[in-house]
């Protein structure tokens, strides 16, 4: 079955499927290096988030491999404390700085913490305003983001969440399908320690193909629709 490297988001912008996550990766030369090779390797999408404090990084990692601003998808997130304080414009514009771009390509909304859906409204504003080309949200359930549909005019382009082999999220995906609602899946490899790579059937499936653990387990994501964010 061949996969597509692209889809189109509800409002037609296109993000690649498979992405570098840099969550837990440090502030510094490391990070920098990670996204320039992974740039340089022919990755196109890069997924931080402002608590991960190292969107500095990612940025100079950006400007480091040369590669075109246009032809690299950029995520970011709005943080807790930020929606708390009432600072979501004030938070994308520090991300925009500590990036040093003019714009992310898709800016999520990182929990749904009290008050998500005054803060959906402030995030209207800035995708109306240019800043992010797209807006979504990351560990949203059903009942969340049909609130926020409910009481909102933009629909969340995406939604993040863990979910690999050992949490496929089925019913959360076919709900996010049904409304149009793009999926992205963190911790796609069942994340440190899990048992996802180890388990006999993938390791079967992957000695069968000539493959890995990790080939066989984003494979199936990716067959499944879901953009991937592996770290």
């Amino acid at each position: 079955m061949k996969v597509r490297n692209k889809r189109k988001l509800r409002n037609g912008v296109d993000i690649p499927l498979l992405g570098l996550g840099v969550f837990q990766a440090a502030d510094g030369d490391e990070t920098i290096k990670a996204v320039r090779w992974a740039i340089e390797s022919g990755y196109n999408h890069i997924d931080t988030a402002r608590v991960y404090k190292n969107e500095k990084s990612v940025g100079q990692g950006i400007r480091d491999s040369a590669v075109p601003r246009h032809k690299i998808f950029i995520t970011t997130k709005l943080w807790n404390d930020d929606m708390r304080a009432g600072r979501e414009l004030e938070a994308m514009d520090d991300s925009l700085r500590d990036l040093g771009l003019d714009y992310v390509d898709l800016y999520l909304m990182h929990w749904p913490v009290e008050g998500y859906v005054e803060s959906w409204r402030a995030m209207e504003k800035i995708l109306a305003s240019g800043k992010a080309r797209a807006i979504g949200v990351s560990n949203f359930q059903q009942h969340h983001l049909t609130t926020l549909m409910a009481e909102t005019s933009v629909v969340p382009a995406v939604n993040q969440c863990e979910c690999h082999p050992f949490l496929s999220q089925v019913p959360l995906r076919k709900f996010c399908s049904k409304k149009g609602i793009a999926f992205v899946a963190w911790s796609p490899l069942g994340g440190k320690g899990a048992p996802v790579l180890d388990n006999q059937v993938i390791r079967a499936i992957a000695e069968k193909h000539g493959k890995s653990p990790a080939q066989v387990t984003l494979r199936w994501e990716l067959q499944r629709g879901m953009i991937t964010i592996p770290k």
